[in-house]
């Protein structure tokens, strides 16, 4: 892809996702993540309708009549997004590949922060970290974020989703909402989630495509492993493959789900066929 083409695609998916941010989920968005941003900064007295979850009980028990906590919202926050960008992902059978709607996904969210003055960083991972680009804030940096995601090209096409948590832990030190994206056909990454949901503000989103759910019958058919890069004939009219195959990508599905769920992270599921924008939405309206 040449710079002028670049710089079109870039600019075409500025134009998309900035108005779904600055319309739809700017204001979503700050009531879902900035109430969380909080630091402790001082007790007073209870008063009439005063939330019983902030009192502090220490104090209370000092002075013998409740006082609360009162806290004040941090000014930024940062948000990581961590993208799959393992050969997997380079799949699609209607009108968008996996990795383009996780572009655009991403680059919808990164304005949203941006819009909310926080800062955004980028990890790129296949089964070891491709690119790592620390929280920075303002347009000119999400607009990096964005011609990374569309003209990286990984050295692996393996995944590796706990190499990628692992590597979160070590560069964030302080807390951040972070976005992973990928269709999670990978496994043996709920333990590391369980550290990272312990420190950040995690939630999984996965995309995926309709045809990878199940096999159709087509006979005999040559496939190949985007990630092993293997070929393979495959006779897809045995019900036994198509069932077999059925059982192993819902057995990635449900340890995605549980994964996350056990962890305290959120999920949301998009389907490339189907609007992410009401997906996005429902999810920030639901933990509003």
């Amino acid at each position: 892809m040449d710079t002028k083409e670049l710089l079109k695609k870039v600019r075409k998916i500025e134009i998309k996702t900035r108005r779904l941010s600055d319309h739809i989920f700017g204001g979503e968005y700050h009531s879902t993540f900035k109430g969380r941003g909080m630091t402790f900064s001082e007790v007073r007295q209870y008063q009439f309708g005063d939330d019983v979850r902030s009192i502090d009980w220490n104090v209370t028990a000092r002075y013998s009549e409740p006082y609360v906590k009162v806290f004040e919202e941090e000014r930024e926050l940062t948000m990581m997004l961590m993208v799959d960008v393992s050969g997997s992902e380079l799949f699609g059978t209607s009108i968008q590949f996996k990795n383009e709607v996780v572009t655009e996904i991403a680059a919808t969210l990164a304005f949203s922060a941006t819009q909310n003055n926080d800062k955004i960083g980028l990890i790129l991972f296949s089964d070891q970290v491709e690119l790592f680009i620390p929280p920075k804030k303002g347009r000119s940096h999400v607009l990096r974020i964005i011609r990374e995601l569309i003209e990286f090209k990984p050295e692996s096409k393996h995944t590796n989703v706990a190499e990628a948590l692992k590597f979160l832990t070590n560069v964030m030190k302080k807390k951040a909402i972070v976005f992973v994206l990928s269709d999670f056909i990978a496994d043996d990454y709920e333990h590391t989630m369980k550290i990272v949901s312990g420190k950040h503000d995690v939630t999984g989103i996965r995309v995926y495509d309709k045809r990878e759910e199940d096999i159709p019958n087509l006979g005999m058919v040559q496939m190949q492993d985007e990630e092993t890069g293997e070929l393979m004939l495959v006779n897809t009219s045995s019900k036994k493959v198509r069932q077999n195959y059925g059982k192993f990508y819902q057995d990635k599905v449900v340890y995605y789900k549980e994964s996350f769920s056990r962890s305290g992270a959120g999920t949301i599921d998009c389907r490339v066929d189907e609007s992410y924008v009401k997906k996005l939405l429902g999810y920030f309206k639901r933990r509003g």
